[in-house]
C-alpha cells in the first residue's frame, strides 16, 4: 500500500480497527479487537522522525501547528470525506512526532443498535439530573452518549448544548437544537464555556469529560437547577465514580457536596470492551440507578454499603455490577472465564460467581471422591 495517512486510516476503517499510532522506530499499527498490530507497508522497516512529523502534522491547520509548536501536543479532530470521522492527539515523544488516532464511524449507532440497557432509554426520558458514563479509554464511552443524544435529540423537544475537547459525533438538529462547541474553535476553554451555557437557555448539556473541581461543582450545581447534564469520568465502577467526585472537593465542603449529588445523581454507566470469542468485541456495563436507599447512603457517604444494593437490584431496576455483567458475558459464550477475571473489578468474588474459586474447586474435588 502507499504511504499516506488516508490511506493508513482508510486501511483502519475497512478492517475494523478502532486506532491508528504512529510512532518513530516503529511501523504504523492498528489496534483491532483491542490487539496493536503492524500495518505492512512494503520497503518500510519503520518510520523515520520525518516521516512521521509529515505524517501527523499534515492534519493540523495553521492554528494547531501554533498551538503544537507551543504545547507540544494538541487534540483535534477531523473527516475524510467518505470514509470517516476520526480524532487525534498529536504529540512529541525524544524530540519527535507521534499520534493516535480513533476512528468516529459517521453514523450514530441507536442505542437499539448498539443492544445497550432499556434503562438507558429511561434514563434520556429525565428532565433533570446528572448522568455519568464512565470508564477506561477506549471503552465506548463516547459511542454510548452519542446514542443517549441522539435518542434526546429525536424524541424531546428542548435545546441540547455540547461542550466538547474535541467534536467527535456530528449531530443534526432533528426535534431538538443541537449546538454542539469545540473547545480551541469555538469557545477559548471549558470554563469559558461552562461561564456562559447557562445563559443560552439550555435543556440538555454534555460537558464532556470533568477534569477538574470547577467543572465538577459546576456540572452538580447546573443538574440541581433544572438541567439534564451528561458527562464522562475515567473510572472504572459507579462507585469509584462517586468517590472521585467528592474527593475533589476540600474536606469542609465534601458533606454538601454528598447531600447535592445524592439528589442530583440520576444514573452511573461504567463500561469496558473485551474481545468477543464470536468476532469484534463486546460490552461490559455496570449500571447504578440511585434509589432511595442508594440517595441515603450517598448523602451519609456509605459507599461500601450501595454495592450489595447494586447487587439485589438487579431484577427490580435493573441495575447491575460489572462482575454480575461479567458472568452473563461467559454465560453466553462471548467471553471465556479467563477473560472475565482478568477483567474483573472484584476477581475473589467472580471466581466465587463462576465457581472457579478455590473453594469451589476444594468442594468439586470432595464430591468426585
Amino acid at each position: 500500500m502507499q504511504f499516506n495517512l488516508p490511506l493508513l486510516l482508510k486501511f483502519v476503517f475497512e478492517n475494523n480497527g478502532s486506532d491508528l499510532h504512529i510512532s518513530a522506530g516503529s511501523k504504523p499499527r492498528v489496534r483491532i479487537n483491542g490487539a496493536l498490530m503492524p500495518i505492512v507497508v512494503p520497503g518500510l522497516e519503520s518510520m523515520t522522525p520525518e516521516q512521521t512529523a509529515k505524517l501527523c502534522l499534515s492534519v493540523l491547520n495553521e492554528e494547531q501547528k501554533r498551538r503544537f509548536e507551543i504545547e507540544k501536543e494538541v487534540d483535534l479532530s477531523f473527516g475524510i470525506e467518505g470514509l470517516a470521522r476520526f480524532r487525534a492527539n498529536i504529540f512529541t515523544r525524544m524530540g519527535t512526532v507521534g499520534g493516535a488516532f480513533r476512528l468516529i464511524t459517521s453514523k450514530i449507532k441507536t442505542l437499539q443498535e448498539l443492544k445497550l440497557p432499556k434503562e438507558l432509554i429511561d434514563l434520556c426520558k429525565i428532565p433533570r439530573g446528572i448522568i455519568l458514563v464512565t470508564g477506561p479509554t477506549g471503552s465506548g464511552k463516547s459511542t454510548t452518549l452519542a446514542a443517549m443524544i441522539d435518542y434526546i435529540n429525536k424524541t424531546r423537544s428542548e435545546h441540547i448544548v455540547t461542550i466538547e475537547d474535541p467534536i467527535e459525533y456530528l449531530h443534526t438538529h432533528d426535534k431538538c437544537i443541537i449546538n454542539q462547541r469545540e473547545v480551541g474553535p469555538d469557545t477559548l476553554s471549558f470554563k469559558a464555556a461552562l461561564k456562559s451555557v447557562l445563559r443560552q437557555d439550555p435543556d440538555v448539556i454534555l460537558l464532556g469529560e470533568l477534569r477538574d473541581l470547577e467543572t465538577i461543582e459546576t456540572a452538580i450545581t447546573t443538574a440541581e437547577t433544572g438541567h439534564l447534564v451528561f458527562a464522562t469520568l475515567h473510572t472504572n465502577t459507579a462507585i469509584a465514580s462517586l468517590t472521585r467526585l467528592i474527593d475533589v472537593f476540600p474536606s469542609e465542603q465534601q458533606t454538601a457536596v454528598r447531600t447535592q449529588l445524592a439528589s442530583s445523581m440520576m444514573g452511573v454507566i461504567s463500561q469496558m470492551l473485551l474481545p468477543s470469542k464470536r468476532s469484534g468485541r463486546v460490552l461490559a456495563m455496570e449500571l447504578l440507578l440511585p434509589n432511595v436507599g442508594i440517595r441515603a447512603l450517598i448523602g451519609e457517604g456509605k459507599f461500601n454499603q450501595i454495592y450489595s444494593l447494586m447487587q439485589s437490584g438487579q431484577l427490580k431496576t435493573g441495575m447491575q455490577t460489572m462482575n454480575q455483567s461479567l458472568v452473563k458475558l461467559v454465560q453466553t459464550g462471548h467471553i471465556s472465564a479467563k477473560q472475565a477475571i482478568e477483567k474483573s473489578p472484584n476477581k475473589e468474588e467472580i471466581q466465587k460467581m463462576l465457581g472457579t474459586g478455590e473453594e469451589t474447586r476444594a468442594l468439586h474435588k470432595r464430591r468426585a471422591r
